[in-house]
């Protein structure tokens, strides 16, 4: 036994070397091709196999999270499936070959089950091989049917409805659009301010129809009101119990509740009588007001200031 031994000792003095050697080989090949043989998907990706010598790109499974191992002369394409959003901007010529800049936020995703047919057929670089392409081309369609009014004022409505079409067309390309927004529409600012002009001094304009037509209707309302008026004192003079005279001191009994409801500083001064009506008489310079019947000359008089 002692024997064997010392016999193995001396073989593994011989093959030492050799097998460090070995060793050494092994793990620098190993740390090389780790990045080849081991694959992280993270949260919110997916990946993509796509075998060299067994049928190329695998499209009947789609790779989840996790760690995932293959051969060193495979290959796995690692996609983000979660909303990702682009901003692109155009320049696009209206009916008049005006030049109008468009910027969008397109919102959109890949279909998960068929991420496989996306690589396939269309790449990772997706959104600009088909999203933006897509879209831009029916807004250029679209735009190319208006002049520079239209687009200032119902272009965007319309700009909408062309996207929803081509969001149809993509999603036949395996991507989804969450959704397609018009950040802004710029017009040369020239224009944009002439358009401007424009229906501001439309808007005006129908202000000043509706305040032609509104006052028509209060004139209209003011002659039936005097025409009401006028049958009103018509009657009353023709009455045989409601004397002119009385009618006078009517007046003036109005006058006095009147006077109770101003809000100015007024001098007034009341006779003692039973024609003892009050004389107005205004702080401002309009002359004194002396209602009917008012006799002055016969009373007695009390003075005080109303500063209601």
């Amino acid at each position: 036994m002692k024997k064997w031994f010392e016999k193995f000792i001396t073989k593994l003095k011989n093959y030492a070397f050799g097998m460090f050697l070995t060793a050494l080989i092994s793990i620098l090949l190993i740390a090389f091709m780790f990045n080849l043989i081991v694959y992280n998907v993270y949260p919110g990706e997916a990946a993509v196999f796509w075998s060299r010598f067994f049928g190329g790109t695998d499209i009947s499974y789609v790779h989840k999270e996790g760690i995932h191992f293959i051969l060193p002369w495979d290959k796995m394409y690692i996609y983000n499936i979660r909303i990702q959003e682009t901003k692109p901007e155009m320049d696009v010529l209206t009916k008049n070959g005006l030049q109008v800049h468009i910027m969008l936020s397109i919102r959109y995703a890949p279909v998960f089950r068929l991420l496989g047919v996306l690589h396939q057929q269309v790449g990772s670089d997706y959104a600009n091989k088909v999203i933006i392409p897509e879209i831009e081309a029916v807004i250029r369609e679209i735009i190319g049917t208006l002049d520079a009014e239209e687009v200032y004022t119902t272009g965007r409505s319309l700009i909408i409805q062309a996207i929803n079409k081509a969001i149809e067309q993509v999603a036949q390309r395996f991507i989804n659009i969450d959704d397609v927004l018009i950040r802004r529409i710029e017009l040369p600012p020239e224009v944009a301010e002439s358009i401007g002009y424009k229906i501001r001094q439309k808007h005006l304009a129908e202000a000043h129809t509706y305040i032609i037509q509104r006052e028509k209707k209060e004139a209209t309302r003011k002659e039936i009101e005097a025409q009401g008026i006028r049958n009103h004192l018509d009657k009353i003079v023709s009455s045989k119990h409601f004397s002119n005279e009385q009618f006078l001191r009517w007046k003036g009994i109005q006058a006095t509740e009147n006077l109770a409801n101003s809000q100015n500083a007024k001098i007034v001064i009341i006779g003692s009588g039973k024609d003892g009506l009050p004389l107005i008489l205004n702080t401002d310079s309009t002359p004194p007001i002396i209602p009917p019947s008012a006799n002055l000359s016969d009373t007695a008089t009390n003075t005080y200031t109303d500063t209601r």
